[in-house]
């Protein structure tokens, strides 16, 4: 996923339908156009665990808007005609598991998705049921770590996922506050591992100091709530979307 790129890579997270119905590939393109480097597309669900309430949010007006596994993949048909970096999935796996897993692994992978991250998918079902169906069809899977996952298990989680490994910066939900220095302990234990995937920084990012702070100590980092509060109410996402990338990238 990053061949071209090891440092400083930006993953920005968008959701699908947000905030018009119509609004995830131009909003994809936006973000392609002006720095990000990977785009974590969400799928909206009622009940998203790992989000905080702007995200929630987003996911809400989302599905109000009529967004759907079906209609995403309606809306990302012809996507790879414009978008070039890499795309990943993240949902939760009650929808995914309603549409049909296999289909859901099928059809994201014939649009031209490269990853899935679906944070309510444990280890055992990964790899004793899903993983092989994801593999299949070529599809990256990256797992979550946290400050509290063991060594051990870290080392177990890298050992599984492709493409990236997503540093949880906290054990809260997304968008909140921490503290940098706290973070910079994990994340230098994290970089001791000497893991085979790039890591990237996700929860807290929102603006050039933290993203800055995060890329010290690990390859990248993940950009979420920040994004979805600048598009809220935005006439002119490519406008909105320019500036707030400005701000973080300048």
């Amino acid at each position: 996923m990053f061949e071209k790129k090891s440092t400083r890579i930006l993953n920005v997270y968008c959701t699908a339908g947000y905030p018009q119905l119509h609004s995830t590939v131009e909003v994809m393109s936006a973000l392609q156009q002006n720095g990000a480097d990977l785009i974590e597309l969400g799928m909206p669900y009622s009940d998203p665990l790992a989000d905080g309430p702007v995200i929630q949010q987003s996911s809400s007006m989302a599905i109000a808007n009529g967004m759907t596994i079906e209609k995403l993949f309606e809306q990302l048909k012809d996507f790879r005609n414009q978008i070039h970096v890499p795309v990943v999935l993240m949902g939760y796996m009650n929808p995914v598991l309603q549409y049909g897993f296999e289909q859901f692994c099928k059809d994201a992978a014939a649009v031209g998705v490269d990853g899935l991250i679906l944070p309510d998918l444990p280890e055992f079902e990964f790899e004793t049921e899903y993983g092989a169906i994801i593999k299949q069809y070529e599809l990256d899977f990256i797992f979550l770590v946290t400050p509290e996952t063991s060594d051990e298990r870290i080392k177990k989680l890298d050992s599984l996922s492709t493409g990236f490994l997503y540093a949880v910066s906290s054990s809260s939900t997304t968008g909140s506050d921490k503290n940098m220095p706290d973070v910079n302990a994990y994340l230098q234990k994290l970089k001791s591992l000497q893991l085979r995937n790039p890591v990237l920084v996700g929860f807290g990012i929102k603006d050039k100091q933290t993203f800055d702070a995060a890329c010290a100590h690990a390859n990248g980092a993940i950009i979420g709530s920040a994004y979805i509060k600048a598009l809220e109410g935005t006439a002119d996402v490519t406008k909105t979307t320019k500036e707030f990338l400005e701000g973080v990238l300048k």
